[in-house]
């Protein structure tokens, strides 16, 4: 990947928000204040028992996409390929045990964004071959992925941005507005966010906290 894509990409993964119909009581609502209060890309991530299927899940997934298109903010899938290249979405993330990466940027192009987690140095080094970006989590302990695995703070964001300087990393994992400054002086682009801003009493106040930093 060219430099300046990734450089550019860096600048996306500034306040990073992740959001399924499980996460909040009204995901249109919520996506659209935080795009109004500076979210710079967003993540549908549709899991869990109550989590929608199908068409259902499609339908929301056009309107989050439209509500993105509107504000001028990357519109990604979490770990759905098909739906992703359905609606042409700006790119898909996927975890350890989802698609390999190798296979996703086979069935994606090399034009959409391609995001993996990872949680060790290795995993870091594979990932890079395809990726455009990691996600590196959970750094403090979280409730809204019940797979999140293992609390290690910032050491893997260290670890990562020592071994490839111009690997877009963004943190996440229980992260509140305090943690911010340590996360990106330590190596991150940037913070991804879900019941921070998702379950919110005020996703207005919440947002623009985390986006004055």
């Amino acid at each position: 990947m060219k430099r300046s894509r990734r450089a550019a990409l860096a600048e996306q993964l500034e306040l990073y928000f992740i959001c399924g119909t499980t996460n909040t009581k009204d995901i249109f609502q919520t996506v659209e204040t935080a795009l109004q209060c500076g979210v710079t890309c967003f993540q549908f991530r549709e899991k869990g028992n109550e989590a929608l299927y199908g068409d259902q899940k499609e339908a929301v997934a056009r309107t989050l996409l439209r509500l993105c298109r509107a504000y001028g903010v990357p519109f990604i899938v979490n770990d759905d390929v098909e739906l992703a290249m359905k609606l042409d979405a700006d790119g898909v993330h996927v975890g350890q045990e989802d698609a390999s990466a190798r296979r996703v940027r086979q069935m994606i192009g090399a034009d959409k964004w391609l995001g993996v987690s990872v949680h060790s140095l290795e995993e870091a080094a594979t990932a890079m071959v395809h990726a455009d970006y990691v996600g590196i989590g959970p750094i403090f302990p979280t409730d809204s992925k019940a797979d999140a695995g293992e609390v290690n703070g910032t050491t893997l964001i260290r670890q990562v941005r020592a071994a490839y300087r111009e690997l877009p990393i963004v943190g996440i994992g229980g992260i509140r507005p305090e943690h911010v400054e340590l996360i990106r002086r330590d190596g991150a682009d940037g913070v991804a966010i879900i019941s921070a801003i998702a379950s919110a009493p005020d996703v207005a106040a919440a947002t623009r906290r985390f986006k004055c930093l």
